[in-house]
């Protein structure tokens, strides 16, 4: 019988890796396009920083939007 390759844990901590990844590529995003504009040293921080916030914000809304997939009784699945 073939199972899970992973644990209930492992998956856990693989889970938070990705959307930590998610976010800081996003951001580091932000700085790029700040950088590649000629920005100084605290445009691309700034640039960073809400490249953040907008990574946070669009995993929410990814992980809101994901979650209308999954089985749950609330959607009868």
């Amino acid at each position: 019988m073939v199972g899970p390759s992973l644990t209930p844990t492992e998956r856990d901590v693989a889970s938070r890796r990705l959307k930590a990844g998610f976010v800081a590529l996003v951001g580091i995003s932000g700085a790029l396009i700040a950088t590649q504009a000629g920005g100084s040293l605290p445009i691309v921080t700034a640039g960073f920083v809400a490249g953040l916030a907008l990574g946070v914000v669009l995993l929410w809304f990814l992980l809101r939007w994901w979650a209308e997939f999954l089985p749950s009784p609330r959607n009868d699945r």
